[in-house]
C-alpha cells in the first residue's frame, strides 16, 4: 500500500508537506484581495453630449438611433441609459459575467460607428466615448483647503491637470474621473444689448472665433528642393490656437469702414471672456470644505487593497508639490470594508483552528496523538492558497469562508485514522504496526470521502452566472482542501502515527477521567438508542420521512433573500428639492443638512456631489448626493451600528423641509446597483408618453407603500418639471427671409451655450463656449429681445417669431432596453426578507400597470430573480453524483443508498437554526446545504463501509449495523464537535462582514448539529432497511434464476 511505503520514508512525507506549505505561502502573498469573487456584470458605457438640449431632445436624438444600432449586442444582458437636461448622454451595456470585455468593447464600437451620421452635428463635433467601465467607485481623493481659499473650478481643474493621469496609470486602476467644478474652458459671456448695436449676431461672432482660433501649419523655409547655395532651413511658427484671455478679447468680429478711419470691433467689446468651467452643473465638497473630487475605479482583477495602497503613496508623493493651503483627504474608502473584513475572517480562522484541536485534545487525550491532526491544518490550509492561484480565485469572504469551514473537514481524516492506529497501539501492536493495520481499514473510506467531497461540489462550479461565481469558489477551494488533506492523510498522517504514537502509560488526568466517563454513559445511552431503532427500523423509516417532510414544507416557506446587508462603512444622502429649483437653493440645503452630519455621532465625515443623483446615475439641477464615511467599526462598537445611525440621521433629517431627503445603504455587491433594496425598471411600451408614465408610477408607488411588507417605495422620475416651451411661428420666420436653423442656433448659443473649437493650455485640450451673460438669461423677455439676421440683412427680434408657455417635462428621461421608462425604488419592511418583498412588489405591479406599461427587475434584483430555483437543481445533481461515486466503490446500488438517504436530516437543524435566528434563506443558505450533502454523507460513509466489514466477517445483519454506529461513534462525534465549535466563532462575529459570517455560520452549524444528533442514528436503520430490501430482491432474482434453468421434466 502508499501508506506503508511513506511509513518507512517519514522525510519524503514531511518533504511534501513542507513543499505544499512554501507555494501555498507565497500564493498566500501574490493573491490579489477583495470582498467577494469577480460577480458584478461587466459593463461597457458610451457617453456624448448634446449641448444646451433637453433631456427629451437628448433621448430622441441621440438616445435612440445608438440604442437602436447596439440593440442585442452579444452576450448583454440588458442596457439603461440616461438622458439629462444639462445635455449629456449616458447609455450602460450590462454583460453576462465572464464575458471578454475587449470583443464585447469592439463590438459596441462599430455598432456606435454606424449610428454616427444620424446623430446631431454639434454631438458629432463633441465626440462619442465607448469604454470599458467599472460600477464600482474603489475610493475618492477630495482636494481642498481648510480655509476654503481655493475654489472649487481651480480644486476640479488642479486634479484634472496634475493628479487625474498620474492616478489612472496606476496598475490596477481601470478609471480616475474628477467629479465637481467642470474642465476649465475658455468662456465667451455674450451682451446680447451690444450685439444689436453693432448689428451683429452670435453666429458672427462664433464665426470669428472659428476662424481665428485655429491651428496654424506653416511649413519650412529653405526645405528641400533648395538651390546648392541654401545654408540653413527654419521651421515656420505662427500664432494659431490662442490660449490667453486676453488673445481671445482681441479676435476681430467686425471691420467698420469709415470715409476716414475703420473701425474694428472685436471680442472684448461685444462679451466677457474669462478662463471658467465647461459645465456649471456639479459641485463637490468634503466635509463642509470646497472641494475637487476624484473617483478611482478597479480592474476586476485587480487587488483592491494593494490598488488603494498605491494611490495612497502616489497622492502622498504627489501632494509635495502641492501649493501652499492645498490638502488632500482620503475619506471615502471602500477597501476600508474589504481589509476589515478580511481580517475578521482571518481572526476566525485562527479561533477555529485553535477551538478545532482543543476538541480533538479533549478527545485523543494524548498530545503525540493531537501532533497528528495539528499538522494537517497548516499544511492543506495554506496549501490550499496554492490551488486558489492555479484556478484563478482571489482572496475573497467566500474563498476564506471556505477555508474556515474545510478546517473542521481537513482534520477529520486524520481525527479517524490516528484514532484507529491510536486504539491499535493500545492492544499492545508497535506503532508502525498499528499505523499500517489502521491504513488497510481506512484508505478506502478516506479515498471514499474525498471522492465523494469532490463529487458534491464539482456541479456548483458549472452554475452560471451571479450565483455559479459565488458557488464556484466556495465549492472548489473545499474541495481542493479535501484532495490535499487525502493526499496528506495517505502519506504524512501514516508516518506520524508510526513516529509519534506510543501506548499510554501514565494514568489519565482527573478531567480526562471524568470526561471519559460522561463519554462512555453518553455512548452506551446512544448506543442502546440506536439498537432499539434498528429493530424498529420500519417504523423509524416512516418517522424520518414524516420529520423530512414537514422540514422540506416548512422551509420553502421560509422567507427567501439574495445576500445579507453588511455595514460597510459608509451610508448615502440623497436629496431632491422641488422641480425646478435653482443651484443656489440647492446649496442652501446642502449646507443645512451639512449642519445636521456634524452633530450626527458615529459619521467621520462626509463626500458631497452637487447636482448628481446617484440613484439615477446622472446629473439633475435640483439634486445632491452625501457618501456618509462612518467610524470605525471597532471605535463604534454595538451602540453604534448602521441601523442605529441611519435611524438618527432619517429622524434628524425630517426638520428639513426644503427638499425630499433619503438615507441609502449601500448595495450588498458594491457596483451592482445604486443601493440596498431593490429596483424596478416601469417601462412605457404602448408609447403612451412621459406624463402617463408618471402618473401610472405615482398610482404604482401609492399602492406599494400601502403593503405592510414594502418599506419607502419611491421613485426620482418626474414629468411635472416646469420648462419653457417656445412656440415658433414658422410661416412668419419664412415671410422674413429668416432661415429656421439660424433661429435654433441662435437659442442654443444664447441659452444653451454653443461649443467653437479647441484651445490648448497646461498640456491640455480644453473646450471655446459662447453663451449669453447671466443678466440677458434670466427672464422670458429677454428670450424675445434676442436678435437674429435675415437674408437681407436686418436685424429681427425673435419676439416677433415666436410665443414662449410654460410647460411640464423630465430634466432627466431613462431608457431601459429601448423603452422610456421610469426607475422605482424600495426595500423590505421590518420582518420581511428581500424575496419577500421583491413577490410582493410584483403582485402590486401586475395589479396596477395599465395596458402598454410594464415592468422588468434591474441591478441586485435583476440577479436576485434569476438564481431561482437553480440551487435546488445542484443539490439533486450533487446528491446524484455521491450516490454513483459510491456506487461504483461498493459495487453495490443499495449501499450508497443507506449513506444518501439521511443526507436530508441536515435540512432540520438548518431550519431551526434560521428560524431561531429570524435569518432568511439566501444565497449563504444555498452555499451551506450544499457543504451539509457532503458533511452528512463522509458521516454515514465511515459507518456504513464498518458495518460492510463486519457483514463480511461474519456478523449479523442487526449486530453489524449497530456494533458500527458504536466503533465510529467517538471518531464521529470527534470530528463533528470539532466542526461545530470550528464554526462558532461565526455566530458571534461582529464588525466589518459580520452579517455573511453570521448568516454561513448559522446554516453549516444548525445544519452540522443536527446531522450529527440526529442522522446518525438513522444511519443503521437505512442500512439494515437496504440490506433486507436488497436480500430480498436478490432472493427473488435467484429464485427466477433457478427456476430458468431446471430441466423440464421428461414426459412419461
Amino acid at each position: 500500500m502508499i501508506s506503508d511505503f511513506f511509513i518507512e520514508r517519514p522525510i519524503f512525507a514531511n518533504v511534501i508537506a513542507i513543499v505544499t506549505i512554501i507555494l501555498g505561502g507565497v500564493c498566500l502573498f501574490t493573491l490579489p484581495v477583495a470582498q467577494y469573487p469577480d460577480i458584478v456584470p461587466p459593463t461597457i458605457q458610451v457617453s456624448t453630449s448634446y449641448p444646451g438640449a433637453s433631456a427629451n431632445v437628448v433621448a430622441q436624438t441621440v438616445g435612440v438611433p445608438i440604442e437602436q444600432a447596439v440593440n442585442g449586442v452579444e452576450r448583454s444582458i440588458y442596457m439603461s441609459s440616461t438622458s439629462a437636461s444639462d445635455g449629456s448622454y449616458t447609455l450602460t451595456i450590462s454583460f453576462s459575467v465572464g464575458t471578454d470585455l475587449n470583443t464585447a468593447l469592439t463590438l459596441v464600437q462599430n455598432y456606435v460607428q454606424g449610428a454616427l451620421a444620424q446623430l446631431p452635428t454639434s454631438t458629432q463635433s463633441q465626440g462619442i466615448n465607448v469604454k470599458k467601465v467599472s460600477t464600482n467607485i474603489l475610493c475618492g481623493v477630495s482636494l481642498y483647503s481648510e480655509d476654503d481659499r481655493y475654489d472649487e473650478t481651480f480644486l476640479s481643474n488642479y486634479a484634472i491637470i496634475n493628479l487625474e493621469n498620474p492616478l489612472a496609470r496606476l496598475p490596477g486602476v481601470g478609471q480616475a474621473r474628477v467629479t465637481g467644478a467642470g474642465k476649465y474652458s475658455m468662456r465667451i459671456w455674450l451682451d446680447p444689448t451690444k450685439l444689436q448695436y453693432y448689428n451683429l449676431t452670435v453666429l458672427d461672432v462664433q464665426n470669428a472665433i472659428s476662424q481665428q482660433n485655429v491651428q496654424v501649419i506653416a511649413g519650412k523655409l529653405g526645405a528641400p528642393p533648395v538651390p546648392d547655395e541654401q545654408a540653413f532651413q527654419y521651421t515656420i511658427n505662427a500664432l494659431g490656437r490662442l490660449s490667453e484671455v486676453e488673445e481671445f478679447e482681441n479676435i476681430i468680429v467686425k471691420t467698420i469702414r469709415g470715409e476716414e478711419t475703420a473701425q474694428i470691433v472685436r471680442v472684448r467689446d461685444l462679451a466677457r471672456v474669462e478662463l471658467s468651467q465647461q459645465i456649471y452643473a456639479n459641485f463637490a465638497e468634503v466635509t463642509g470644505h470646497k472641494a475637487g473630487n476624484i473617483f478611482i475605479y478597479a480592474l476586476p482583477d485587480a487587488n483592491a487593497i494593494k490598488v488603494s495602497e498605491a494611490v495612497k503613496e502616489a497622492m502622498g508623493e504627489m501632494s509635495k508639490e502641492f501649493p501652499e493651503g492645498l490638502k488632500y483627504q482620503i475619506l471615502f474608502d471602500t477597501t476600508d470594508f474589504v481589509k476589515e473584513a478580511i481580517s475578521k475572517v482571518y481572526e476566525t480562522l485562527i479561533e477555529a483552528g485553535i477551538l478545532v484541536l482543543i476538541v480533538i485534545m479533549v478527545f485523543l487525550q494524548n498530545f503525540r496523538a493531537m501532533l497528528v491532526p495539528a499538522t494537517t491544518v497548516p499544511v492543506t490550509i495554506i496549501g490550499a492558497f496554492a490551488a486558489m492561484a492555479m484556478l484563478g480565485f482571489t482572496i475573497n469572504l467566500m474563498t476564506l469562508f471556505a477555508l474556515i469551514l474545510a478546517i473542521g473537514i481537513v482534520v477529520d481524516d486524520a481525527i479517524v485514522i490516528v484514532e484507529n492506529a491510536a486504539h491499535y497501539v493500545e492492544k499492545g501492536i508497535p506503532p508502525k504496526q498499528a499505523a499500517s493495520k489502521a491504513m488497510k481499514e481506512l484508505t478506502g473510506p478516506v479515498i471514499g470521502i474525498t471522492l465523494v467531497l469532490t463529487a458534491v461540489f464539482l456541479p456548483a462550479a458549472f452554475l452560471p452566472g451571479i450565483t455559479g461565481q459565488l458557488f464556484r469558489q466556495f465549492a472548489l477551494v473545499i474541495a481542493a482542501t479535501a484532495v490535499i488533506s487525502a493526499v496528506n492523510a495517505l502519506t504524512l498522517k501514516p508516518a506520524q502515527c508510526a513516529l509519534y504514537l506510543r501506548k499510554q502509560t501514565k494514568e489519565l488526568n482527573v478531567f480526562y477521567r471524568g470526561f471519559n466517563r460522561v463519554y462512555s454513559v453518553i455512548e452506551g445511552g446512544y448506543t442502546a438508542v440506536v439498537r432499539w431503532m434498528v429493530h424498529r427500523y420500519q417504523l423509524m423509516v416512516v418517522v424520518f420521512f414524516v420529520v423530512i417532510g414537514i422540514a422540506g414544507w416548512m422551509f420553502a416557506q421560509q422567507p427567501t433573500g439574495f445576500l445579507p446587508t453588511e455595514d460597510q462603512g459608509y451610508g448615502m444622502v440623497f436629496a431632491k428639492l422641488p422641480d425646478g429649483a435653482s443651484q443656489p437653493r440647492v446649496r442652501e440645503v446642502s449646507k443645512k443638512v451639512d449642519g445636521i452630519l456634524k452633530k450626527t455621532p458615529g459619521i467621520k465625515g462626509w463626500v458631497t456631489i452637487g447636482g448628481y443623483s446617484v440613484l439615477d446615475g446622472a446629473n439633475a439641477p435640483n439634486v445632491f448626493t452625501k457618501f456618509l464615511i462612518y467610524d470605525d467599526w471597532g471605535k463604534r462598537g454595538t451602540e453604534l451600528s448602521q441601523e442605529k445611525i441611519v435611524a438618527n440621521l432619517r429622524r434628524s433629517l425630517y426638520s428639513v423641509e426644503e427638499a425630499f431627503l433619503g438615507v441609502l445603504i449601500p448595495p450588498p455587491i458594491s457596483g451592482l446597483g445604486q443601493s440596498g433594496g431593490f429596483q424596478m425598471m416601469v417601462e412605457d411600451r404602448g408609447s403612451l408618453g412621459l406624463e402617463e408614465l408618471e402618473k401610472v408610477v405615482m398610482e404604482l408607488l401609492r399602492a406599494a407603500n400601502a403593503q405592510p411588507g414594502l418599506r419607502n417605495v419611491a421613485t426620482t422620475f418626474t414629468a411635472s418639471t416646469p420648462q419653457l416651451f417656445l412656440d415658433i411661428d414658422r410661416t412668419k420666420a419664412e415671410s422674413l427671409n429668416v432661415p429656421l436653423n439660424d433661429v435654433f442656433s441662435t437659442l442654443q448659443a444664447y441659452l444653451g451655450s454653443a461649443y467653437v473649437n479647441l484651445f490648448n493650455k497646461y498640456n491640455q485640450v480644453f473646450q471655446v463656449y459662447i453663451q449669453a451673460d447671466a443678466p440677458y438669461r434670466l427672464k422670458t423677455e429677454d428670450i424675445m429681445g434676442l436678435y437674429v439676421r435675415n437674408q437681407d440683412g436686418n436685424m429681427v427680434p425673435l419676439g416677433t417669431l415666436m410665443d414662449a408657455r410654460m410647460i411640464e417635462s423630465s430634466e432627466i428621461v431613462n431608457m431601459y432596453q429601448l423603452y422610456p421608462a421610469a426607475a422605482v425604488f424600495g426595500g423590505a419592511a421590518p420582518g420581511f426578507s428581500s424575496g419577500q418583498a421583491l413577490d410582493l412588489m410584483e403582485q402590486v405591479a401586475r395589479n396596477t400597470l395599465p395596458r402598454g406599461v410594464n415592468f422588468e427587475w434591474t441591478a441586485t434584483a435583476f440577479q436576485e430573480k434569476q438564481v431561482g430555483s437553480m440551487a435546488y437543481f445542484i443539490y439533486a445533481l450533487s446528491l446524484t453524483l455521491v450516490f454513483l461515486v459510491l456506487a461504483a466503490q461498493y459495487e453495490s446500488w443499495t449501499d450508497p443508498a443507506a449513506v444518501i438517504l439521511v443526507v436530508p436530516m441536515a435540512l432540520v437543524g438548518v431550519l431551526l437554526a434560521l428560524i431561531l435566528r429570524g435569518f432568511d434563506n439566501n444565497l449563504y443558505t444555498q452555499v451551506g446545504l450544499v457543504l451539509m450533502i457532503a458533511l452528512a454523507s463522509k458521516n454515514a460513509i465511515l459507518v456504513v463501509e464498518y458495518a460492510r466489514e463486519l457483514r463480511a466477517e461474519g456478523m449479523p445483519l442487526m449486530d453489524a449495523a449497530v456494533e458500527a454506529t458504536r466503533r465510529r461513534f467517538r471518531p464521529i462525534v470527534m470530528t463533528s464537535f470539532a466542526f461545530i465549535l470550528g464554526v462558532v466563532p461565526l455566530l458571534g462575529a461582529r464588525g466589518a462582514g459580520a452579517a455573511s459570517q453570521q448568516a454561513i455560520g448559522t446554516v453549516v452549524f444548525g445544519g452540522m448539529l443536527s446531522s450529527t444528533i440526529l442522522a446518525i442514528p438513522f444511519i443503521p436503520v437505512f442500512y439494515v432497511l437496504m440490506q433486507k430490501l436488497s436480500g430480498r430482491f436478490g432472493k427473488r432474482k435467484a429464485e427466477e434464476h433457478t427456476e430458468a434453468v431446471e430441466p423440464a421434466p421428461e414426459a412419461s
